[in-house]
């Protein structure tokens, strides 16, 4: 329990710093290459299961299971370190027991920063930020005012890793870099039938690590999709 209770409070200073101090600006990001690296956070607190359907050239092409999510409502700002900050603080309130049933619940990773973003370099973009529901809470979620349950059928992932503290200067590039490598695939199809003419400009940050953890840090880039037939380019 200690533990738990220190990773919620890690994933918070994590998000003060990155904002009023700029801790990311000192770690270097950079893409893993080949593929993607395992997810070592998730061997301390839950994480939505998955399987890995393909892998490609910096990314990989993942099926997850049915989840369940509490999101905000969208957040506009210029900056998603700054949304994020904003949302987590409201998901921090809910876990910490701020909901209608008055219940604690345990820290999970990752927290996901959707984002639709502006026309301009300094127009406001739409953020919606989630936490992962532990599979105990899945089944009555605790409702709270400002949060949203969504609940996800199966869903396919694609997805890109970086290294580093999250940055606004890094994840259109990250974006930018996994709609890049699946170009002329199947996958690529996919994504943009699934998201119709706005493919293109939604997709997800995942986070997944403490504050504390200065070496091998793993955030990711997806672009969630629908997906029918086989699986062969």
């Amino acid at each position: 329990m200690a533990a738990f209770n220190l990773f919620k409070l890690s994933i918070l200073l994590s998000i003060l710093l990155n904002s009023h101090f700029g801790l990311c600006s000192e770690t270097s990001n950079k893409q893993i290459s080949k593929g993607v690296s395992s997810l070592p956070t998730c061997s301390s607190i839950e994480c939505p299961s998955y399987d890995v359907i393909h892998v490609g050239n910096g990314y990989e092409i993942r099926r997850y299971n049915s989840t369940v999510w509490a999101s905000t409502s969208p957040i506009q700002d210029i900056s998603l370190v700054e949304a994020t900050r904003t949302g987590f603080l409201q998901l921090f309130d809910y876990i910490q027991g701020k909901n209608y049933y008055e219940e604690k619940i345990e820290m999970t990773a990752p927290v996901l920063s959707e984002v639709s973003p502006s026309d301009g370099p300094l127009c406001e973009s739409s953020f919606v930020v989630s936490f992962y529901v532990p599979k105990v809470n899945q089944a009555n979620p605790p409702p709270a005012k400002g949060l949203q349950v969504q609940r996800w059928n199966p869903v396919y992932a694609a997805v890109r890793q970086f290294s580093g503290f999250v940055a606004d200067s890094d994840v259109g590039v990250e974006a930018a870099a996994l709609q890049a490598s699946l170009v002329d695939t199947v996958w690529s199809a996919a994504i943009e039938k699934s998201h119709g003419a706005d493919h293109s400009s939604v997709y997800t940050v995942a986070q997944y690590n403490s504050p504390f953890e200065f070496d091998d840090r793993v955030n990711e880039i997806w672009m969630l999709f629908d997906m029918e037939g086989d699986f062969t380019e």
